[in-house]
């Protein structure tokens, strides 16, 4: 099986992934949009994989190779769909909720596509690989239909220079954005990238020292995506936001009443009251600041350590933090560069002292 993440959240999949019993990464890539992670999975465990709230996708492996072994579109297809692998694929497909559906009576034909992603059209183009995957699926299973959109999706991807992974789509849109969002609002924080950003501030149930789960807060919480997957993996959650539009989309999406009009400024919170403090600072193209810049994240941080008791993760998504702006009660333990709608941000995680 492999799965696709977020370009730089390989390292924080990884982790992920050799946590769950029965699963260990082979081989990890990118295929020029999102990182690659191929995994050898037990019998009886590929379930697991479907459950990472930090992947965007998973699939059903089909076959790998190396352009090194014949540099020709058909023949690199039939090296990539292995005999038997397709059936294999579909009984996932099927067992999961992407393959849910009509049940009894006589079952129309399934319906699929090809997908292939190239890292260089030197010897030839992208298209024509395609065209030779459609060809290898039409040929090992004459039953199905072509069709855009269709029911079943059969990727080709160049991962690495020169690797190729085959796979069958066991995912779906809905289940990339976690069952999507009750109310938008532009610029909103990816689910996967949220889920890596909490998974980052560590396990309630592990870390909360006063015996019930811990509490995490958003001081921006936006639309509440953050909360949405704290909640999700056993939080309590908090959130605040200096904009009343975004506290009523929060309250609505993550389905709780703890999320009030607050400045991350001037939290009204008291001294290390929260266990973890997440959040999607507002720098970019849909949000600002009020005042200075520099002035307005030193101000922050103080008061997210202030709010975070010792011990406890502050976990931030924003492009830079000056040195200067961190208060010595906070220590840098991990950093994460990331792409996001084509700009590169930054995921940094640090330890209150």
């Amino acid at each position: 099986m492999f799965v696709l993440a977020a370009p730089g959240l390989a390292p924080l999949v990884r982790r992920e992934l050799s946590d769950l019993p029965g699963v260990e990464v082979s081989d990890v890539g990118n295929d020029g949009r999102a990182d690659v992670l191929l995994c050898e999975v037990a019998a009886g465990r590929e379930r697991a994989l479907l459950g990472l709230r930090s992947v965007e996708d998973v699939f059903a492996e089909l076959g790998r190779t190396f352009r090194s072994e014949g540099d020709k579109p058909p023949w690199i297809v039939r090296r990539l769909l292995r005999p038997g692998r397709l059936a294999a694929g579909l009984q996932l497909w099927r067992g999961n909720r992407a393959g849910s559906g009509r049940r009894g009576g006589r079952q129309p034909r399934l319906t699929y596509r090809a997908v292939v992603r190239v890292l260089q059209e030197r010897t030839w183009k992208r298209t024509e690989l395609r065209r030779a995957l459609d060809a290898g699926v039409a040929a090992a299973e004459p039953g199905w239909r072509p069709a855009d959109p269709a029911q079943l999706e059969v990727w080709a991807l160049e991962y690495t220079k020169g690797r190729f992974v085959a796979g069958l789509r066991l995912t779906t849109a809905q289940m990339r954005q976690h069952g999507g969002r009750g109310t938008e609002r532009p610029g909103a924080l990816r689910p996967p990238i949220a889920a890596a950003m909490v998974a980052l501030a560590g396990r309630p149930d592990v870390d909360g020292p006063r015996g019930a789960p811990g509490t995490l807060l958003d001081p921006c919480c936006g639309s509440g995506t953050i909360l949405v997957e704290a909640k999700a993996m056993g939080w309590a959650v908090e959130g605040r936001d200096i904009d009343s539009s975004a506290v009523s989309s929060s309250r609505r999406n993550a389905d709780t009443s703890h999320v009030h009009d607050g400045d991350a400024r001037d939290l009204d919170l008291d001294d290390a009251s929260v266990d973890a403090c997440v959040s999607n600072l507002p720098f970019g193209r849909q949000y600002s600041v009020q005042g200075d810049p520099r002035v307005w994240i030193k101000d922050v941080m103080a008061e997210f350590a202030r709010v975070t008791r010792p011990g406890g993760r502050v976990v931030l998504l924003v492009p830079e933090l000056p040195k200067e702006a961190v208060p010595p009660t906070l220590r840098l333990r991990d950093r994460h560069q990331v792409r996001l709608l084509g700009m590169t941000s930054t995921i940094w995680a640090y330890e209150r002292r």
